[in-house]
């Protein structure tokens, strides 16, 4: 199915949440000198007009990234992000644009590393195409299945790579798949790091996909969750989102520990705000 738009969505709290842990992720790959590869299994458009229709349809920014910005307590863990999201609005004060995961990465990769991208709708991989080109060979836009087009770049030849995996969810088998191309992954290249996002429902198959891959045999895991609001009583919609980590940086959980609290604080809309943090090192 690609009916899924990515627009819709930009700026939210899930985006916030994914994009400031991308960050602190590629700025601990930065503290090595050796280049390391960023692929991103469902890469979207890579930015996004907030002041067009998508956007503006259910402007969840304003909900999202829109109450980060202005503010005098910010974590400084939070700071880079913030500073990618200026960046791409030429500190402008006002939020026009917004970074996807790969406008994320971009402005953090060094002159060796690479990105590997992949997107299938074909309004959203134009737009990813005209983003990227002028990046050349360093960043490369496909128009495949990232789910099973991953397999011929790992691993990668630098052995360093961060791999992110966000597909829409749009079809219930994504679940499952997620968790097949996650083994294949760490039988290819069992010392990536791997990034999982997926939404918070109240369907089964969202709640059990973190304990699917919390099973996987020999990993160290960080699974970090966020509820901006209860969920829904007629069980419809998205109340939160997370991310589980497959070998994460040892800093990772005090940034967290430190973090969350505040972006449940700044992002919650109800009493049902909460965050969740676990993680087991193998």
């Amino acid at each position: 199915m690609l009916s899924y738009r990515h627009a819709f969505h930009a700026g939210n709290h899930a985006d916030v949440l994914k994009h400031f842990v991308l960050v602190q992720l590629l700025e601990y790959f930065n503290q090595k000198d050796k280049p390391y590869w960023y692929i991103d299994t469902h890469a979207g458009a890579g930015c996004y007009a907030l002041d067009e229709a998508f956007a503006r349809k259910n402007a969840e920014f304003e909900e999202g990234v829109a109450r980060l910005l202005g503010r005098k307590d910010v974590p400084s863990e939070v700071k880079s992000y913030l500073k990618v999201v200026r960046d791409l609005n030429n500190n402008s004060g006002k939020l026009r644009l917004y970074p996807g995961s790969p406008c994320c990465a971009a402005p953090l990769l060094r002159a060796d590393d690479r990105m590997r991208l992949f997107e299938l709708h074909p309004a959203d991989r134009q737009l990813l195409q005209k983003t990227f080109e002028e990046h050349g060979s360093k960043a490369i836009v496909l128009e495949q299945d990232g789910f099973t087009g991953i397999n011929a770049f790992l691993p990668p030849p630098t052995r360093r790579a961060l791999v992110l995996i966000d597909p829409p969810y749009e079809v219930k088998t994504d679940y499952r798949t997620v968790v097949s191309m996650v083994k294949e992954s760490l039988r290819r290249f069992p010392t990536g790091t791997y990034m999982v996002w997926y939404p918070r429902l109240h369907s089964m198959q969202s709640r059990e996909l973190p304990e699917k891959l919390k099973r996987l045999p020999g990993i160290s895991w960080l699974h970090v969750s966020m509820d901006v609001h209860k969920p829904a009583e007629d069980g419809f919609g998205m109340h939160g989102s997370g991310l589980f980590i497959i070998n994460p940086p040892w800093t990772l959980p005090a940034t967290l520990k430190k973090v969350m609290p505040w972006l449940v604080e700044v992002l919650g809309q109800d009493e049902g705000a909460s965050f969740k943090l676990e993680s087991e090192i193998a």
